[in-house]
């Protein structure tokens, strides 16, 4: 080979290269998230410390282009980093007015100074279809990132997801660890009842696999499977209908959840080992055992910035709703995912209530508002059925435009009371403000 084709032949592998890597760097997008987060909490009928934390959070996001070609490949970062503006106090300590652990991990009883987490996505996409490896954020019916506090939940695991066929979103993954909203560490998965840190059970292998299907642009129905191994099954069925009026618009949200034991939970040696979950069993000889049946309806009327929602929810069965639970705060995909109760306790009845209004039609672009009122009944225990509610206030205000543009103030107000939990008024302060850096 002489030396003029040795040139040509460099040239073009430099030039096959560059247009491979085009897409990636082209398509590239990173931001730099920042949040301000106050947290209070007051217990209300008993001598307990108020939960009273305040933190700055930066957050770095980038997700790149694919690469050029049949087979593309990218590649996404996180870095986040959470720092304590204020947060007094040691956790179970006599006579302390403030015990924090609810925004900050603790070290040794006392709130960390900081803490941070990284994450690195691997991804690779073929047509419309994408698999992906590492960290994880999933929005799905079986598991939902939670995101209630200075910095969010995440997840390690493999993804893929195909929209190669017309009208349907395919999605399939494993999860082998969770890093917790206030915490750096990655760990395994657990449920409430097994979920002790000191003497609790978990599990490095969560399944899930679903599919959206959009028979209509009004109507899209769904089905999800989820397998926390040595814990739960779980099937989902959804339905979702949009229907334009002559006046406003009316939504309709059926959801059914159908959970059943697996693995070490399904036997009693198993349970004895520490594999339960929690709920009400009587002198049941299953006791522990995940047993639980859950649906709801949800129906919405918007009309002209206004939106007005009543639902109804009802669990069935000796145990809990089972979901990947570390105590630390969870997010579900339901009609009851409160600002703090879930209404999830075995034989639960739960009443919704909601209105919200979007100033824009005002002439306030970026203002919203909302609230919600939930009471829950029937919850199974041993002298009687118990009762709780919690009313939740929220106003959202975007500055539209100008120099503050995108800069994002929430504040968030609960109350919820009853015989099944303790009393408690909490208030949560967010200033957001993202940076776009590509």
């Amino acid at each position: 080979m002489n030396h003029k084709t040795c040139m040509a032949l460099a040239v073009s592998l430099g030039a096959a290269q560059q247009v491979a890597a085009s897409g990636f760097i082209d398509d590239s997008k990173a931001t730099l998230d920042l949040r301000n987060f106050y947290y209070n909490q007051d217990t209300r009928n008993a001598k307990a410390p108020t939960d009273k934390e305040w933190g700055q959070a930066f957050m770095f996001n980038y997700q790149s282009g694919f690469t050029e070609g049949l087979v593309g490949f990218g590649l996404d970062l996180q870095a986040m980093y959470g720092l304590r503006l204020d947060a007094s106090g040691r956790a179970g300590k006599a006579g302390e007015d403030n015990t924090p652990g609810s925004v900050f991990p603790l070290s040794d009883g006392k709130a960390a100074n900081d803490f941070s987490k990284t994450g690195a996505t691997g991804k690779m996409r073929i047509s419309q279809t994408q698999l992906k490896a590492g960290t994880l954020m999933p929005k799905l019916p079986v598991l939902t990132t939670e995101d209630g506090r200075l910095l969010p939940q995440t997840f390690r695991g493999y993804q893929v997801d195909s929209k190669d066929l017309q009208g349907f979103n395919l999605i399939a993954g494993k999860i082998e660890q969770v890093l917790d909203r206030n915490s750096s560490n990655g760990q395994g998965m657990s449920i409430a009842g097994a979920n002790d840190p000191v003497k609790g059970k978990s599990s490095n292998q969560f399944y899930y696999g679903g599919v959206d299907y959009a028979v209509s642009k009004q109507l899209q129905l769904q089905y999800y499977y989820a397998n926390l191994e040595n814990f739960y099954q779980q099937h989902f069925l959804g339905l979702i209908h949009n229907w334009q009026l002559p006046v406003g618009q009316f939504k309709t949200d059926l959801r059914y959840f159908y959970s059943t034991a697996d693995g070490k939970n399904a036997s009693a040696a198993g349970r004895g080992e520490g594999y339960v979950s929690s709920g009400y069993y009587g002198a049941g000889v299953n006791a522990g055992k995940v047993d639980n049946r859950l649906w709801s309806a949800l129906f919405t009327y918007g009309l002209y910035g206004h939106s007005l929602s009543l639902g109804y929810q009802k669990t069935t069965g000796e145990s809990d709703f089972p979901h990947i639970n570390q105590g630390q705060g969870r997010s579900l995909y339901l009609i009851t995912n409160s600002q703090s109760l879930k209404f999830v306790n075995a034989g639960e009845q739960a009443t919704v209530g909601s209105y919200a209004y979007d100033f824009s039609s005002l002439g306030l672009p970026g203002l919203r508002s909302s609230v919600t009122y939930i009471r829950g009944s029937h919850i199974q225990t041993a002298g009687r059925d118990n009762s709780e509610w919690e009313r939740d206030l929220r106003v959202d205000y975007v500055i539209p435009s100008g120099t503050f543009k995108g800069l994002g103030l929430t504040w968030r107000g609960a109350v919820w009371r009853g015989n099944d939990t303790a009393d408690k008024d909490e208030t949560r302060l967010i200033v957001s403000y993202s940076i776009p850096l590509l």
